[in-house]
């Protein structure tokens, strides 16, 4: 007994000193990520110009790092909180395996960062030290920013009022808390400047620094569902009921193939005025989309965008886009 006792202590000891080897190669390998580039981003008023088009209007960077007032429809920026970050999305809200909240991206909350890391940050997925971000944040499709629309993002939010917010620490399920070290891109890998009169190409460049799909696409296991791209059905859980989004792709009878450019801009455009956005109630329907926020696209942007979806590849799925929850009466 003694003899088997000492051995299973032995296998134990071993198999301990493995995990933890292990583990340590994992977590020096992990993330794989190049260093930040060593650059210092000049603001210039062209720059600043553009990236607050961008921030606002395309990429939605102020989208998730403010505060949205989910009293109105489709949950219009709370004015004067423009990047200070806080908003919690966890499994109810966005479907994220834990808690994640948005960090203050005002010159208060990223005064450390480099302008490197803070390209760096946005593009691959890791912070200044090293942690990686669950893609939530959708630096994939920020990853294709040409390098001087990325400069123009830098270059803006570094212009954004400083505003004092101590946002929480974001924490990650297990085995995502591990998982998530795999994901980030290695480097930055910018796309080459766009020849805006292409309006296909330039559509495809919009759409994904939009990131378009990644909402627009239906997911399985955390995983886009192969030949849905665009087909709509990603689900959001709301105090009124589930949301999913539209399908967007040209199928003339579950998607927009019946739209035509004129159409597609004016439900954009519809969202201008602040005027135009109804208040809603709890129980009733409402979206993530940051309709206000799109609105401000211009038309040639949006019309490249639609230019571009009628190249992608029509997929019939009717979408219910609003199931109420089923409250039982008493």
């Amino acid at each position: 007994m003694r003899t088997f006792l000492k051995r299973l202590s032995i296998a134990i000891g071993i198999l301990a000193a493995i995990v933890c080897v292990l583990a340590i190669l994992f977590f020096n390998k992990y993330p794989d990520i190049s260093p930040p580039a060593d650059l210092k981003v000049e603001a210039t008023p062209a720059r600043v110009a553009r990236g607050e088009y961008l921030a606002n209007h395309v990429t939605v960077c102020i989208d998730c790092h403010s505060t949205r007032d989910w009293s109105k429809f489709s949950g219009p920026i709370v004015p004067g909180t423009n990047g200070k970050g806080g908003d919690e999305f966890n499994e109810r809200v966005g479907g994220v395996p834990g808690r994640i909240f948005a960090s203050n991206i005002t010159p208060a909350g990223i005064k450390a960062y480099t302008d490197g890391e803070l390209v760096r940050t946005f593009t691959t997925g890791v912070t200044r030290t090293n942690r990686s971000l669950f893609p939530l944040m959708p630096y994939y499709a920020y990853n294709h920013l040409t390098q001087e629309d990325a400069y123009s993002i830098v270059a803006y939010i570094r212009s954004l009022a400083p505003i004092e917010n101590k946002v929480s620490e974001s924490t990650l399920n297990f085995p995502m808390n591990l998982i998530v070290r795999t994901i980030p891109l290695h480097s930055f890998e910018p796309t080459p400047p766009i020849d805006s009169s292409n309006q296909i190409v330039y559509g495809r460049y919009v759409a994904s620094i939009s990131a378009c799909g990644d909402c627009h696409t239906p997911v399985e296991e955390g995983e886009p569902i192969p030949r849905m791209d665009y087909a709509g059905g990603f689900t959001f859980m709301f105090p009124g009921g589930i949301v999913r989004t539209a399908n967007i792709t040209p199928d003339p009878q579950t998607g927009i193939g019946n739209w035509t450019k004129e159409d597609f801009i004016a439900r954009f455009k519809a969202f201008t005025s602040s005027e135009s956005i109804p208040d809603v109630q709890p129980e009733d329907f409402n979206t993530p989309m940051p309709w206000t926020m799109y609105a401000g696209m211009t038309e040639k942007d949006l019309g490249a965008i639609y230019d571009y979806l009628r190249t992608v590849a029509p997929v019939h799925n009717a979408v219910e886009r609003f199931s109420p929850y089923i409250t039982e009466s008493r």
